[in-house]
């Protein structure tokens, strides 16, 4: 569970809902973490950003980098 309260979907503005219905079809429900960047809209944008060019970047392959993912997480500790 968070400390914050994320940003509910009568709250979200119309991009703000746009990027929730994204990232419904993507994952399949709106992470708690996103709903909390929303409240920030320069951080969810960057945080957007960094994982479009995540997933977009082909230097590495895919298994990869979902294994290097786990293990950043774990490194520091990641509840997620």
């Amino acid at each position: 569970m968070a400390r914050l309260d994320g940003v509910t979907d009568s709250e979200a503005g119309l991009i703000v809902r746009s990027v929730f219905k994204a990232a419904g079809k993507r994952v399949g429900r709106i992470p708690e973490p996103l709903r909390i960047m929303a409240k920030s809209s320069g951080t969810m944008w960057a945080a957007g950003g960094f994982e479009m060019g995540f997933g977009r970047a082909r230097a590495v392959p895919a298994h990869l980098k979902g294994l290097a993912s786990l293990k950043v997480a774990g490194m520091v500790g990641c509840v997620f």
